[in-house]
């Protein structure tokens, strides 16, 4: 097996020569453009008070809460978002991929409309889920699918129906590897480092409050700690849980061969492979992630891309493998799922990403890649680039980043000063430590390489 050695389908470029950065520089840069960030955002700071009143964090979400305030936005348009101090941002993050359609895309609303005419919700079997399904199916070579209403929905029910498969109930996820809010699944999404223990076989980390279960962990591109956990466990085990690619901890590749050696793994123990794809999706292409690295799970997660914007979920497999959800071993239950606008989203989607439309947004994406590289390599900057699909981010490392204790050890200072430098020029992207762009279809060539310009104008602050 090649190690080390990111799969072809993927992108990365690490610089051969970089200079240290001057830590006092970063440290002022900081503290500047958060002063600046409060005197330009007055409302979003008087809106998060009043929200707090009746949000814990004044954000329905703990995810869209940053310190000292989140933007408070009251509109979006194509790539753009306006908040409520009137400030036009160029929305790069676009739902974490749940907007790769650009918001308020007219084919989407379309189909949106339309669907309002027959009504708002059936609860029960329609031409119109039959239709998404088949979409959806045809989409990413699955013969079942079963609607949910989120990311964590979905990978709830996949370990539900591999638990139901196997009469086994141990879960192994990859350390940093984010699934929802299914109490096995956040074991070790984000642990600290001094609770995680070897780097080989990483201590289960269970955040308070959850009842995960028997969970087993293991580092990313590290097939053989699979293999020992396999060997002791394989009795106790129902699935492996993973993301093809990491985006939880911004763009982490797959070695070439590693997804290959972890199917072989899971055929060869019988241990169910789900690959959670909530994240990638079709943001990784028109079938997906599994599709395009060539390796294919026993089941799937979907959500985000393949909903427009409207609260949609999926997981599905093979018809063996879905078998318990069929029989009634797994009952999925859900009063909302496949709403009839979810399903019109999946229609308007489909029209929307073509592979032509995904492929001249995966050529933006490439175009600013290319750019910020550039720019990273005239400075001589620790940091390098990757990609994926229509994704891309900057890392702070020079040295490829290829699980989560190579995340943690990347420089989160200088990562938060571009994030909020950002900010400030009108660039939105996720949060600081999670950098990672988006280059939806109704992006322009502008548009793209608007966020390498302001990645420039930073780097010129950085080492003046």
């Amino acid at each position: 097996m090649q190690t080390r050695a990111n799969h072809a389908q993927t992108f990365r470029h690490t610089p051969t020569s970089v200079k240290p950065l001057n830590e006092a520089k970063i440290a002022a840069l900081l503290d500047q453009e958060w002063a600046r960030y409060k005197e330009a955002t007055i409302k979003s700071g008087l809106e998060n008070d009043q929200a707090k009143k009746v949000l814990p964090l004044g954000a329905t979400s703990s995810f869209q809460h940053w310190d000292p305030y989140p933007l408070s936005i009251v509109s979006a348009q194509g790539a753009w978002m306006k908040d409520v101090d009137g400030r036009e941002l160029l929305d790069l993050s676009m739902g974490f991929g749940a907007m790769l359609a650009g918001h308020l895309n007219p084919d989407v609303i379309r189909e949106l409309q339309a669907s309002l005419e027959t009504g708002t919700l059936f609860v029960t079997p329609s031409p119109i889920s039959t239709d998404a399904a088949e979409r959806i199916c045809k989409r990413f070579s699955l013969d079942l699918v079963r609607f949910t209403n989120s990311g964590t929905e979905a990978t709830m029910y996949a370990v539900r129906t591999a638990r139901a498969y196997t009469g086994r109930n141990g879960v192994v996820k990859i350390e940093g590897g984010y699934h929802g809010s299914y109490d096995p699944l956040m074991v070790s999404s984000k642990p600290a480092v001094d609770h995680a223990g070897d780097a080989h076989l990483p201590n289960s980390v269970t955040p308070y409050g959850a009842v995960p279960g028997d969970v087993w962990v293991a580092p990313y591109n590290d097939a053989e700690a699979i293999v020992e956990i396999f060997k002791k466990h394989r009795n106790e085990i129902a699935c492996l849980i993973m993301e093809p690619v990491l985006e939880n901890i911004g763009i982490v590749l797959p070695d070439a061969g590693y997804l290959e050696r972890v199917r072989e793994l899971c055929t060869e123990y019988d241990i169910i492979l789900i690959f959670d794809e909530v994240k990638t999706g079709l943001t990784a292409g028109p079938e997906g992630a599994s599709e395009r690295l060539g390796v294919n799970p026993d089941l799937i997660c979907l959500a985000k891309s393949i909903g427009g914007g409207i609260p949609l979920a999926a997981f599905g497999g093979k018809s063996e493998f879905m078998k318990p959800v069929s029989d009634g071993r797994a009952p999925h239950l859900g009063t909302f799922n496949g709403h009839i606008l979810a399903m019109a989203a999946v229609k308007g989607v489909d029209k929307v990403c073509t592979p032509e439309a995904l492929t001249k947004a995966e050529n933006l994406n490439i175009q600013a890649l290319t750019r910020i590289k550039e720019i990273i390599d005239e400075y001589e900057l620790p940091a390098h680039t990757v990609g994926f699909g229509v994704k891309g981010c900057v890392t702070w490392s020079d040295k490829p980043v290829r699980n989560y204790r190579d995340y943690k050890a990347t420089d989160f200072d200088v990562a938060f000063a571009q994030w909020i430098h950002g900010v400030n020029r009108g660039i939105l992207l996720p949060p600081g430590l999670d950098e990672q762009w988006l280059i939806s279809v109704m992006h322009t060539d502008e548009q793209a390489l608007r966020y390498a310009s302001v990645f420039g104008e930073f780097v010129d602050e950085l080492i003046a």
